[in-house]
C-alpha cells in the first residue's frame, strides 16, 4: 500500500509545476498531452495541502483531527480510493455515527468517494447493500458505529473512520470490533477524521495515533481552497468563542463549557482508598426502557470525616430488568449498603418491584425526579468544589459523563444520557445532603 518511487517522482514534479506563477501557466499547459493534463487535474496529491497527505510509515492509525473545512473528507476519500487502486482485492470498512452518516457524507458527499473517483473509473454504489464497488474490484462496506455487532465477524484490509466524536453509546464497541476485524492486510491501516470532542473515545484513538506520530491537527484556515470571504466571515463571527476553538481551530477542549465538573476537580478529589465507613447508599437510575439502556449503579460511602466517597460505578447495560436488579442487589451487598436509592419517574412502584424481587430484603427508597438532572446535580457538584466529595480510585465512564454535564441544563457528555451520573447524584443527595437534595422522597 506504499506509493512507488517512480510515481513519487511524477507527483512531485506535477506539484511543482501546480507550484509556478500564473503567469507561467499558459506556456507550460500549452506543452502537457492529454494524459498529463489528466493527472494534473485529478491527482490529488498535487493540490492537497500537508494537513490531508498520508504521513507515510504505514501507521495502524492516522488521525485526523481538525475545524470545520479543513479537507477531512476530501482527506478520507481520496485516501481510500488510493487504497483501492492498489489493493485489487480490497476489503475496506466505512464507519461513520449513523448509516445514514455514511451515505450522506463519506460516500455521497460533495467530498465523498462518488465525487472523488476519476473520470476512467467506474464505481458502482448499492445504497441498499451499503456498498461501494471499486473499478479495480476492491469493495468498501458502509457501517454503522449505532449497530456494533455487525462490525463482529467482517475481516477488513483497512477502514475509513469518520467523525467519531459523534459515535455515542455504542462507539467503544464499534471500534474494538472494527479493528479486531482488521486481518486481511500485514499492516492494516485506519484512518479516522473528526472534528474535536471530549470523549472518552477521542482521546482513546488521539493516543494510538500518537504512538506512531500520526495524528494531524489543523485548523479551519489551514485549507487553502476555502473562500476567503467564508473563512473572514466565522472569525468575525466566532472569534475567541469556546465553540471557535474547537470548530475552527480544531483544539481538543477536555472541559465542557458551563460544565458542574471538570478534570481538575475531579483529579483534585481523587485518593487511592476510601477511610473507615459509617454508612453506605447505592444510587440507581434505571434505564427508560426494556431495549437496552443503560442502567446506572454508584455505590458511594460516607466517611468518619463527614466526606462522602465514590466506591463503586457498577452501571450495567443492555441488560433485562431482572439482569440490572441483579446488578444492583450485588453492588449493595458488596459494599454492604444501608440503602438503595432509585429514581422512580421512568417506571413508577415496578422499580421497587423489580428490585425487591432480586432481594425481599433490599432497604429501597424510590425517588421523584422534580427538577433536571443539572438542577439535581448542582448542590452535589458543591460538595466536590468544598472538598467534601471523593473519588476513591478511577471511574473513567462516570467521571466523562460528570464532566458533560452543564449548568442551565445542558449535557455535552458521551451517550444520550448521563446514566452513570445521575445515579452518583442520587446516592450522594440521599447521602450527604437529605432533604436539602432535589428529591421528593417517597419511602416504600
Amino acid at each position: 500500500m506504499t506509493p512507488d518511487p517512480a510515481a513519487a517522482e511524477d507527483m512531485a514534479l506535477l506539484r511543482a509545476l501546480a507550484a509556478l506563477p500564473l503567469r507561467e501557466w499558459p506556456r507550460v499547459l500549452a506543452r502537457l498531452n492529454e494524459a498529463q493534463s489528466v493527472e494534473l487535474v485529478e491527482r490529488f496529491p498535487i493540490w492537497a495541502h500537508n494537513g490531508q497527505l498520508d504521513p507515510g510509515g504505514d501507521p495502524l492509525v492516522w488521525l485526523i483531527m481538525a475545524g470545520r473545512g479543513f479537507g477531512k473528507t476530501r482527506a478520507g476519500a481520496e485516501w481510500l480510493s488510493a487504497l483501492a487502486r492498489q489493493c485489487e482485492d480490497g476489503r475496506f470498512a466505512l464507519v461513520g455515527a449513523t448509516r445514514d452518516d455514511v451515505r450522506r457524507v463519506m460516500v455521497e458527499g460533495p467530498s465523498g468517494l462518488l465525487a472523488v473517483a476519476r473520470e476512467d473509473e467506474a464505481i458502482v454504489w448499492t445504497r441498499d447493500r451499503g456498498e461501494v464497488r471499486f473499478a479495480s474490484g476492491a469493495i468498501a462496506f458502509a457501517y454503522s458505529a449505532e449497530a456494533a455487532e455487525a462490525l463482529r465477524g467482517p475481516e477488513h484490509h483497512a477502514a475509513w473512520c469518520d467523525e467519531i466524536g459523534k459515535w455515542g453509546r455504542g462507539g467503544d464497541a464499534a471500534w474494538d470490533n472494527l479493528m479486531f476485524g482488521l486481518r486481511l492486510a500485514t499492516r492494516p491501516r485506519v484512518l479516522v477524521t473528526t472534528t474535536p470532542k471530549p470523549t472518552a473515545l477521542v482521546r482513546r484513538v488521539q493516543r494510538l495515533a500518537n504512538k506512531d506520530e500520526a495524528s494531524i491537527r489543523g485548523r479551519t484556515a489551514d485549507n487553502p481552497n476555502l473562500p476567503a470571504d467564508f473563512v473572514a466571515a466565522m472569525l468575525a463571527t466566532y472569534a475567541g468563542t469556546r465553540l471557535a476553538r474547537q470548530e475552527l481551530d480544531g483544539e481538543l477542549l477536555e472541559d465542557v463549557a458551563g460544565a458542574l465538573w471538570t478534570r481538575r476537580l475531579i483529579e483534585r478529589a481523587r485518593i487511592s482508598a476510601a477511610p473507615e465507613l459509617v454508612r453506605v447508599v447505592v444510587g440507581v437510575d434505571p434505564p427508560a426502557s426494556a431495549e437496552g439502556d443503560a442502567c446506572g449503579i454508584v455505590a458511594v460511602g460516607l466517611g468518619r470525616d463527614g466526606c462522602g466517597y465514590v466506591l463503586e460505578d457498577a452501571t450495567v447495560a443492555g441488560a433485562s430488568p431482572e439482569g440490572w436488579a441483579r446488578a444492583v442487589v450485588a453492588c449493595a451487598a458488596r459494599h454492604a449498603a444501608d440503602r438503595v436509592v432509585a429514581e422512580k419517574n421512568q417506571g413508577g412502584d415496578m422499580v421497587a418491584s423489580v428490585l425487591r424481587g432480586a432481594d425481599s430484603g433490599l432497604p429501597v427508597r424510590l425517588v421523584h425526579a422534580s427538577r433536571g438532572k443539572s438542577a439535581r446535580a448542582e448542590p452535589v457538584a458543591m460538595l466536590y468544589e468544598a472538598g467534601k466529595a471523593r473519588h476513591a480510585g478511577a471511574f473513567p465512564e462516570l467521571e466523562d459523563e460528570l464532566c458533560g454535564l452543564q449548568a442551565g441544563g445542558g449535557y455535552e457528555g458521551p451517550g444520550r444520557s448521563p446514566d452513570r451520573a445521575d445515579a452518583l447524584v442520587w446516592a450522594m443527595t440521599e447521602l450527604m445532603l437529605g432533604k436539602r437534595g432535589a428529591a421528593r422522597v417517597t419511602v416504600m
